[in-house]
């Protein structure tokens, strides 16, 4: 059995799937197999994967339509490795990724989820000049709540023991296990990451460098930032019995990143009146942002502000967010 199992979710991803098992396969580690989950596709998604099936590495597993968390949850379930990594099919990762990470947890045993930045690309592979650099170290459930340090849910490296200890088996789906929760659409990666934090005692800790080539459609950073906002809100509210206290304590601040998050999509997007709406919020719901991130909190306020009144370029406005 290979030590490391890769799953590649891949909903009609034809123009992009092909680049992203190239990079799977340009591993430096290669003690892993890779397991791509055609998720009801309806392009050519299947002729991509056939073209890819000499390599006895790559298997593949067809079904209806689940959405992300339905399709990883199968890829788990097939899974043979010790250490689980999924990358969508329209991300990268880069050459020594999966070795850094394999390396990481063997060296810590008690690490349950390993996980590093990324760099944002475009259309057409090429770098927006952005990056996300989470902080590392020290990641308790309050920081994974207020600020995600895991990221997007092509970074995360779990041991299978983790995820093991996440499990559960819904009565409507019986007997399938559920990872991530096949309910959510969106926010269903850091439901799963606060979780684990939230209900075992494995650590989550990340790793020098930006490992994951992250793909960012322009034209799609603030269409979904409603839907965005309405699962962060049933995530919370799905979590809040597991632990009440906590988020007492913890939901107003984290409501105000979110919110920060989702006014800076905005004003990537070129979109001034979300940008400004989101801005607002985030200052109403709690003032933590802007004393623990000042110049990031003050950079997105003024940002959100020039683009609602004046229209002023957003790839202009973007360069300060580099």
């Amino acid at each position: 059995m290979p030590k490391a199992s890769i799953i590649v979710p891949a909903f009609n991803a034809s123009a992009t799937l092909a680049d992203t098992l190239l990079s799977l396969l340009d591993q430096t580690f290669q003690d892993f197999e890779i397991i791509v989950v055609n998720d009801g596709s309806t392009d050519g998604t299947s002729d991509i994967i056939a073209s890819f099936l000499k390599d006895k590495r790559i298997s593949y597993v067809d079904q209806p339509n689940r959405g992300l968390a339905g399709a990883r949850n199968t890829g788990i379930a097939k899974a043979t490795g010790n250490y689980i990594g999924f990358c969508d099919s329209d991300d990268l990762w880069v050459p020594d990724k999966l070795a850094r990470h394999v390396q990481h947890l063997d060296r810590s045993p008690d690490v349950g989820l390993s996980y590093a930045g990324s760099t944002l690309i475009d259309e057409n592979n090429q770098t927006l000049g952005l990056k996300q650099t989470p902080r590392l170290q020290g990641i308790t459930a309050a920081a994974v709540f207020k600020r995600n340090p895991v990221g997007n849910g092509s970074v995360a490296v779990f041991r299978r023991a983790a995820l093991m200890d996440i499990a559960y088996t819904p009565q409507r789906d019986r007997p399938r296990q559920w990872y991530f929760d096949e309910t959510f659409r969106q926010s269903e990666d850091i439901e799963c990451w606060l979780r684990l934090a939230l209900t075992t005692d494995w650590e989550i800790e990340g790793i020098w460098g930006h490992l994951t080539k992250y793909r960012i459609a322009r034209q799609g950073l603030s269409a979904n930032t409603n839907k965005q906002l309405a699962a962060w809100n049933r995530m919370v509210d799905k979590l809040r019995p597991l632990n009440p206290a906590f988020f007492a304590k913890h939901e107003p601040a984290a409501r105000a990143y979110q919110l920060r998050y989702l006014a800076r999509r905005a004003v990537s997007a070129g979109d001034g009146f979300k940008a400004k709406k989101y801005a607002h919020e985030f200052l109403k719901a709690s003032l933590r942002p802007l004393m623990e991130e000042p110049l990031k909190s003050l950079t997105t306020i003024v940002a959100a502000e020039s683009l609602a009144r004046t229209g002023f370029d957003p790839m202009r406005i973007a360069a300060t967010f580099r």
